[in-house]
């Protein structure tokens, strides 16, 4: 930690720093996330420092995204290497409320964006993003006028935050940045952590698989069923994969295109063990 950075629990305090912040003319950047942060989430920080005059993390461990025997309690949380993390990427304020500072009685408002949260991974965790949805409203209504960033690797995410950061006029610029991945390819995600040795390794077909289905596409394959089944069946060529869906789908409404056109989103969420990785890939098909 240094002298210059500050870690903030209450929502009032930090109202009043960000405001104070913007009367001097300063123009602010914020990274929300869960936690056990490492390089790509620094990406994001480094980012957002690079591009605003102070920056400011939240960390928060949000109840509302799990639901009932998901891993709310086994979440990894490492609050001191978090700011270090963060101050070394470059920020100056971080934002660490507490469960009761966030929902200090029953909450009874659910924000919900139709469409885009319905497939993929709200088939497969259905009450996922409506808590994804509400932690970061309540987040973007405390900070107000900034620059949000998300990272690419939670793809439908993204796309979710900037339908409703649009629908609900919040004067929030949404900003994706691009997967960070380990040298062997794996996207960098706090869940790593869960993998074996043996398991890491066979985690690499994500990457390999992706990058197939990719090709694929760029080949003058036009039918996402096929693209989809090609894939699939690249990643359970490995023992230790338990697949929850494969997807090709457009990029912003994260519907089904038939056949492929314009900008895609290849997405695949996958067990192996105690972890459940998402990757994906972009393309815009050719002409």
């Amino acid at each position: 930690m240094t002298a210059e950075t500050t870690i903030v629990t209450s929502i009032a305090e930090l109202r009043a720093t960000l405001d104070a912040e913007r009367a001097a003319g300063r123009s602010v950047g914020f990274v929300p996330t869960m936690g056990y942060l490492h390089d790509g989430h620094g990406s994001l920080i480094e980012a957002a420092a690079a591009a605003n005059d102070v920056t400011f993390v939240s960390i928060f461990v949000n109840p509302l995204q799990f639901a009932p025997g998901e891993d709310l309690e086994a979440y990894p949380r490492d609050l001191e290497a978090d700011a270090a993390l963060s101050v070394a990427a470059g920020a100056a304020l971080i934002f660490a409320p507490s469960v009761e500072e966030m929902y200090p009685e029953p909450i009874l408002t659910s924000v919900h964006v139709n469409t885009v949260s319905d497939p993929l991974e709200g088939r497969h965790r259905p009450t996922h993003f409506d808590g994804v949805s509400t932690v970061v409203s309540k987040l973007f209504a405390i900070a107000g006028p900034c620059r949000a960033y998300f990272g690419e690797k939670d793809w439908q995410q993204l796309a979710i935050v900037r339908r409703m950061a649009s629908d609900l006029s919040f004067p929030v610029e949404v900003v994706g940045c691009p997967i960070v991945r380990e040298p062997d390819g794996l996207a960098m995600s706090s869940r790593n952590v869960y993998l074996t040795s043996e398991e890491r390794t066979q985690a690499l077909v994500l990457n390999q698989a992706l990058r197939h289905g990719i090709e694929l596409i760029e080949a003058g394959e036009r039918d996402p069923d096929i693209v989809e089944r090609v894939v699939s069946a690249m990643i359970e060529t490995q023992p230790a994969a338990e697949i929850d869906y494969v997807g090709v789908v457009d990029a912003m409404t994260l519907l089904e295109p038939a056949p492929l056109a314009g900008e895609v989103r290849l997405l695949t969420a996958t067990r192996f063990g105690k972890a459940r990785l998402l990757d994906n890939m972009g393309v815009v098909v050719p002409d």
